[in-house]
């Protein structure tokens, strides 16, 4: 293969250009990219109204377009499209990996987000975080970015399902003593965070036998003690504020 028919090697797949119509063809046109190379825009990658409009009528020479590399066939020619890629195409999107997107549309099952897949990934209420909550805009409202793992996905349903609490600590080790203090002989935990501890495991032990309203209650104390006993050992740091060292 000739070099004039080799792609550069710095060209890849969804990478955007800025080009110049050089010349239009029956197929679509010849396009320059900047790269040392024309490349080759096909009738079917350019947007249009009517499906029956021309590359005469949707383009002209010397007209300036934003393109993206569809792909670069085994001949070396660069192909375009003037259609955005998808920055998550259902092939890259696996089970297990970590995601960010936007919050477009909340609902009481849960939440839509935007990652830049072909259909918006779907939150329920019950990944959202390992307490209790009864509405999602308790943790997020509209427009949030937020992260979350891949869970579930489905190409032939167009369905993919996130979990935000896969990336946070489990409850039961928000709970209790990280490695480092169980290993240490001088730590005492404060009185403030002895009676969160406290508080935490007879709210735990009251759950197993409510039911209705009442664990709905309960089950709200432990996420907010969870969350105050998390917040208090993420600010202190190690001999800081509201850890007790015996001398």
């Amino acid at each position: 293969m000739s070099q004039e028919t080799t792609a550069p090697p710095e060209i890849k797949r969804k990478m955007h250009f800025r080009g110049v119509i050089k010349k239009l063809t029956v197929a679509g046109a010849i396009v320059d990219i900047g790269v040392g190379k024309p490349a080759v825009l096909h009738v079917s990658q350019v947007p249009k109204e009517n499906p029956l409009q021309r590359i005469e009528d949707l383009l002209s020479e010397g007209q300036e377009v934003d393109v993206w590399v569809r792909r670069i066939n085994p001949k070396g020619i660069i192909e375009l499209t003037m259609i955005k890629p998808l920055d998550l195409e259902w092939r890259e999107i696996k089970k297990g990996m970590v995601v960010k997107g936007k919050v477009v549309k909340i609902l009481r099952s849960g939440i839509e987000v935007d990652i830049g897949a072909e259909v918006p990934a779907f939150v329920p209420i019950g990944e959202m975080t390992h307490g209790y909550i009864r509405d999602p805009r308790e943790i997020v409202k509209e427009g949030d970015e937020i992260e979350a793992q891949v869970i579930e996905v489905n190409r032939r349903r167009k369905r993919i399902r996130l979990s935000m609490k896969a990336l946070e600590p489990k409850p039961e080790e928000v709970g209790r003593l990280t490695r480092e203090e169980k290993t240490d002989d001088n730590y005492v935990p404060s009185p403030m965070e002895l009676a969160l501890m406290k508080a935490l495991q007879e709210a735990k032990a009251r759950l197993a036998n409510q039911d209705g309203e009442a664990r709905e209650t309960t089950l709200r104390q432990i996420q907010e003690l969870e969350q105050a006993l998390a917040d208090m050992r993420r600010k202190r740091g190690r001999g800081g504020n509201g850890r007790h060292r015996l001398n």
